[in-house]
């Protein structure tokens, strides 16, 4: 069943489609839409709704108790890992030849599946390294 596109809702998808290589709290999310006039509850109510339907990923970084959205609903996240920066917050796609390699790895050594839609791998990236 389709989600009645509301203007809130709107606005949220179209910054969160804008933002696929970053993982974001409600707050920052919140803050960055402030002119667009979209009360909190509402951006709340919709990353809950959009969690739901697969179109955002939700984690915690280590050490955090913030809970931080990732937009999954972009081709180039569907399969593949996920790397992110604990400095700057920026997510990377890991390549699916590296991916790929990596869950075979796992399978055949560890006997254990990878879930590719819901992996984040977080570290230093090499910007933060400098």
């Amino acid at each position: 069943m389709a989600k009645y596109m509301t203007k809130q809702r709107k606005l949220l998808l179209n910054y969160l489609s804008e933002h696929t290589d970053e993982t974001l709290s409600a707050g920052q999310i919140a803050e960055a839409l402030t002119d667009q006039r979209i009360s909190t509850s509402a951006i709340y109510r919709n990353l809950a709704t959009l969690e739901q339907e697969g179109c955002l990923k939700r984690s915690a970084k280590p050490g955090s108790q913030e809970i931080y959205y990732r937009y999954a609903d972009d081709e180039r996240c569907r399969g593949h890992l996920h790397l992110s920066c604990l400095r700057c917050g920026k997510t990377m796609h890991l390549e699916e030849a590296e991916t790929d390699t990596l869950a075979h790895h796992l399978a055949e050594n560890e006997g254990f599946t990878l879930d590719r839609t819901d992996t984040v791998l977080y570290g230093i990236c090499a910007d933060c390294q400098k």
